[in-house]
């Protein structure tokens, strides 16, 4: 099974929701972060890359239709390029609400982490933000970039900008798929992230 969705966009952009969605829409499973703190063999296999490994994204994406969030969202080039019919998912949302989300979860996660093998900190603070998670102007710049690239690296035809909040329409339109009869779906929310997080780093 190749990846027919590809999520470019940063955490705390409503993966987690757009990874319910995707799975009501029919292309799941999907894969997220969550798959690695819930998985020894996924963490194992995303460290040794994170750490500079060679990867093979069948290997890694084995199983899985889609992909969302970090670590994947990282690799969005090498992605786009190993699988060329795959469209792009870029989940986007305000700068300053973002910022406030990953003050809220993300940021604080990284800074009490003391596994610096873990993907948070060799994956996310390190490559993602350069090692600084600390200015919030450089974070939210690092956030607003990877928008850019993105949006400057496709066309139409592959890539959907999806705004946070604006429902099926948007995304069943680009999927050329129904649009369900149910709500969309709303997932990790701040008090969500902090009970799964804090167990169980990747």
């Amino acid at each position: 099974m190749a990846l027919s969705i590809i999520g470019a966009g940063f955490g705390r952009t409503g993966t987690d929701s757009m990874r319910h969605a995707l799975r009501m829409l029919g292309f799941g499973p999907c894969f997220h972060m969550f798959e690695i703190m819930e998985n020894e063999a996924h963490k194992t296999a995303w460290r040794k890359v994170a750490a500079g490994g060679a990867p093979n994204w069948e290997a890694l994406f084995a199983g899985f239709q889609s992909t969302v969030d970090w670590p994947a969202a990282f690799y969005w080039r090498d992605l786009a390029a190993h699988f060329p019919d795959a469209k792009i998912l870029l989940t986007v949302r305000s700068t300053e609400s973002w910022l406030r989300s990953m003050q809220n979860t993300i940021l604080p996660s990284l800074a009490d982490s003391t596994d610096e093998n873990s993907l948070g900190l060799k994956l996310i603070r390190d490559q993602v933000f350069g090692g600084n998670i600390t200015d919030l102007d450089h974070v939210a710049r690092v956030y607003e970039q990877n928008i850019a690239d993105v949006q400057a690296a496709f066309g139409p035809d592959r890539l959907l900008t999806y705004q946070l909040g604006s429902g099926w329409a948007p995304l069943c339109e680009f999927l050329d798929v129904a649009v369900p009869q149910a709500d969309f779906p709303r997932g990790n929310t701040p008090e969500d992230f902090h009970k799964l997080v804090r167990p169980a780093r990747g």
